[in-house]
């Protein structure tokens, strides 16, 4: 039998701070704006938002700035008072565990990057290794945003791998070999601060969905091509994980069972046919069949040092093996994508990842695939887009999350640190 749930039913109090998160929501997006607009894009009563906007202005989300100019003024009144979120209420901490990097930013409340460092991992780097130089980045940012910022709200932290969404424990990140690591724990250990851990593509949906392409979009499916592939689900603003937490693993549906051995284990998953090690795979067999290349001259014919970058480099000077290497890479692309907006019915896909450079080459043949696969009724209610956040989607993302934890919950703060 389906288990039992209890519904909570509503109060004083969940009503208030459903209003307070709504008020800040309004903030954010329209800032500066005064208390007798928030009432009219809200639907408030003046006095609920000038009592909600009292309790938010004690806690220092938000600070007056001012009258409005005298052009602005609606009749004869007197002038308004304009309120904003306060960039110095608190600073957001995020990072992205990447395969092959470390990437770490700081933000204020607007949010507004005041610190930021990315570093690439050694491949022979440890896992011990890896978290230790995270933790240092970490304590580097929280020192930035202490200097500016009167609280600290959050840490995110974004990995390439499955999530246990209730103790923070990295399950599986098949593409860094890492089992069962508890890594909310570890930094815990470390900070006096909330700390949310995730899928690193989930966190670029969240990102997109909040700072970038993805915004006022209802139904947004991201895609993330590196050297795996991720993805994420964001419905009306909110990211869909799924029963177990661990949704949108779009990387590891099976598109050829006797495909490629992936490193989850499985043989053909979809990242094995768009990955960036799928474009050199594809680069290693025209090669080995004597076609020639730009890239084997820059290179010396040491395949290890293609990039992405010199991929499009080539591609862009007419090389012909790029050109080909990246219509294919495409065309597996355009397949899933098309597989994707059949079940799903988005009004936006967001392509994201290291691969996202190349998308001059890609969304093309992504489109055309679609055009081709797609049901027509689906496929017209789709655009195809690059992320606008570019690399930076997961961090902005993770700040996001913390963004969107305190504007659904004015006292998270409060209660994580209790």
């Amino acid at each position: 039998m389906p288990e039992k749930h209890h519904y909570q039913t509503g109060d004083q109090t969940l009503v208030r701070q459903m209003n307070l998160s709504v008020i800040m929501r309004c903030l954010r997006e329209n800032a500066p704006i005064s208390r007798a607009q928030l009432a009219e894009m809200t639907g408030l009563n003046k006095t609920t938002v000038s009592s909600l906007v009292q309790e938010l202005i004690d806690r220092q989300f938000v600070r007056e700035v001012g009258l409005e100019p005298a052009t602005q003024r609606r009749g004869a009144g007197r002038l308004a008072m304009l309120l904003t979120l306060d960039p110095q209420a608190g600073y957001i901490v995020s990072s992205e565990i990447g395969v092959d990097y470390i990437l770490v930013i700081c933000t204020n409340f607007a949010p507004e990057i005041i610190w930021q460092r990315q570093e690439k991992i050694p491949i022979d780097m440890g896992q011990q290794q890896i978290i230790d130089r995270v933790l240092a980045f970490l304590h580097q940012a929280a020192s930035m945003g202490s200097n500016s910022c009167r609280t600290f709200l959050g840490i995110s932290v974004g990995v390439p791998g499955l999530v246990d969404q209730n103790s923070g424990v990295l399950l599986f990140a098949p593409n860094l070999q890492w089992h069962n690591v508890p890594l909310r724990q570890i930094i815990q250990d470390e900070f006096n601060a909330p700390v949310l851990i995730d899928n690193e593509a989930s966190n670029a949906a969240l990102g997109e969905s909040y700072f970038g392409a993805a915004k006022g979009y209802k139904e947004v499916l991201y895609i993330s091509a590196g050297v795996g592939l991720g993805g994420g689900i964001v419905h009306d603003g909110q990211l869909f994980s799924g029963v177990t937490g661990f949704g949108a693993e779009f990387g590891h549906m099976t598109m050829d069972p006797n495909g490629e051995l992936c490193n989850c284990g499985n043989r053909g998953c979809w990242e094995t046919q768009v990955s960036q090690s799928a474009l050199l795979r594809y680069l290693s067999k025209a090669f080995a069949m004597g076609q020639d290349s730009i890239l084997l001259k820059s290179t010396n014919g040491n395949l290890n040092q293609i990039t992405v970058p010199m991929v499009v480099q080539a591609a862009d000077n007419g090389d012909k093996i790029a050109i080909e290497g990246l219509n294919e890479i495409g065309k597996h692309l355009g397949i899933g994508c098309a597989s994707l907006v059949n079940a799903l019915n988005p009004d936006l896909i967001v392509f994201g990842g290291i691969m996202s450079l190349a998308s001059e080459y890609l969304l093309p043949v992504v489109n055309d695939m679609l055009e081709q696969s797609a049901l027509k009724w689906n496929r017209m209610a789709t655009d195809v887009v690059t992320a606008q956040q570019g690399l930076d989607a997961c961090v902005m993302g993770g700040v996001a999350k913390v963004y969107q934890a305190i504007l659904a919950e004015p006292a998270y703060l409060e209660k994580q640190t209790a």
